[in-house]
This record gives C-alpha cells, sequence and structure tokens, in this order.
C-alpha cells in the first residue's frame, strides 16, 4: 500500500471514527436550521429559491424548515413589494442572535483548539488545509483527473483571492 493509500484510510478513520459532540455540532451547521441561519447572516433577505439552491435541498425541504423556523420567531416570510410571485425570507433579530451565537460557540472552540496546536502547527495546517481543499476544487468523482493547467489555474485563482484578501485586510 502507497502512502497516498495509507494517508487515506487514515482521513477516513480520524473523520469517521471520532466524530466529537463538536464535529456533531460542526457538520450540523452545515445543513438545515444552522445553514439557513448562517447563510442569511452573510447573505441578507433571499428568496425560498436561492436558498434550496444553497442549500442543495428541494424546495419541499426548505418550505418546511422555513415553516420551523418561522415559529421559532427565527425569520420572516413577506411577499416581494418588486414582484409579488416572489416570497422574501428575513432574519429577526432572534434569528440574528441565534446565528451569532452558533458561529461564535463554534468559533470560540476552534480558537481554543489553534492555541493548544500553537502558531507554527496552526499555520501549517491552515495553508495544508488551503492547499488540499484547491486540489478537491478542481477533482470531480469520476471524472479525469485534472490537468497540469487545471492545476495550475486553480493555484493562481487561489493566490489572485489571496492577493485581494490581503489588500482588504490592511
Amino acid at each position: 500500500m502507497g502512502f497516498e493509500q495509507e494517508a487515506l484510510q487514515s482521513l477516513r478513520d480520524t473523520v469517521h471514527g471520532n466524530k466529537s459532540a463538536m464535529w456533531h455540532q460542526v457538520e450540523g451547521a452545515g445543513k438545515g436550521e444552522p445553514f439557513v441561519l448562517r447563510h442569511l447572516l452573510k447573505h441578507g433577505t433571499q428568496t425560498p429559491s436561492r436558498l434550496a439552491e444553497a442549500l442543495h435541498a428541494s424546495s419541499g425541504r426548505i418550505s418546511a424548515l422555513l415553516g420551523s423556523m418561522e415559529k421559532k420567531g427565527y425569520v420572516t416570510r413577506k411577499i416581494d413589494d418588486h414582484d409579488r410571485r416572489n416570497i422574501l425570507v428575513s432574519l429577526t433579530p432572534k434569528g440574528t442572535a441565534q446565528a451569532e451565537h452558533d458561529r461564535d460557540d463554534i468559533d470560540s472552540v476552534v480558537r481554543w483548539i489553534f492555541s493548544q496546536m500553537g502558531e507554527r502547527r496552526t499555520r501549517e495546517f491552515v495553508d495544508l488545509a488551503q492547499e488540499f481543499m484547491t486540489y478537491m476544487s478542481v477533482c470531480k468523482p469520476g471524472a479525469p483527473r485534472p490537468t497540469a493547467e487545471e492545476v495550475n489555474k486553480a493555484f493562481a485563482v487561489k493566490r489572485e483571492q489571496d492577493d485581494k484578501q490581503q489588500i482588504l485586510d490592511k
């Protein structure tokens, strides 16, 4: 077995075998109510169809989620004044507070983990994770592996994004 297969198996074992309560919370943030709260917090008012697209969910699933969230007082749905065929979904102050609480809670734990790892190892981890995700961005299951040109282009785009972010951070 080559190092690639060993690394893949180790990664699988780590991800699937050590699911802590924290991991379940992070994983849950990528679907359902936590995802909708986070998405609305980041992107503002949305139509249900845009939420369905972002969540990769059916309109029925989004409708059920929004109904539940509306009952909890997290969102409101209203008819678009400019196009009465559209419904607009917005966070309420309670929904905003919940989304910010969820985000801050996860962020606090991850910052603590990074403090335990130390600055050097954290920076290495983040750099490697970004590199890994850049490679992932050009791979599609069942498709031929990307060419060197496609990989180089993906890394060039990543460098451009990083450069723009550095300018914004200044």
